[in-house]
């Protein structure tokens, strides 16, 4: 994808990931109450990110429907690439070094990491 997603754009996203399709109207009933945001904040953002190519839309007698064009786990792993690219020169482990200094990471995290990389090893 071209285009970056705000913050606000990926909220929407969320509620198109977990549930679609959904009209404006069943978007906004998602998120608007914990963002305070009203339904014509809801349909700029919908507009927005179907001009991004994110998400499509399509006609359901007078409302359209909403369904996300980019699957989830796409975007974690372009965002995830991003930022280990814009922070940490493109290697993984000095991320992982960062985390472990600000005791971000759970012994469940470091369990979960090091069963990943074990997989990962010839």
């Amino acid at each position: 994808m071209a285009e970056r997603i705000s913050e606000a754009e990926h909220a929407v996203m969320e509620a198109l990931w977990e549930r679609s399709p959904l009209t404006a109207t069943e978007v906004c009933d998602t998120v608007c109450r914990t963002r305070d945001w009203s339904l014509p904040t809801v349909k700029t953002l919908l507009s927005r990110l179907v001009q991004k190519g994110a998400i499509e839309t399509r006609p359901d007698g007078r409302r359209f429907l909403y369904s996300p064009l980019l699957e989830r786990a796409d975007y974690v792993g372009e965002e995830s690439q991003r930022l280990v690219d814009r922070l940490f020169g493109g290697r993984a482990a000095p991320l992982f070094a960062h985390l472990a200094e600000a005791e971000a990471l759970t012994p469940e995290d470091i369990a979960e990491i090091e069963a990943l990389l074990k997989e990962l090893k010839p």
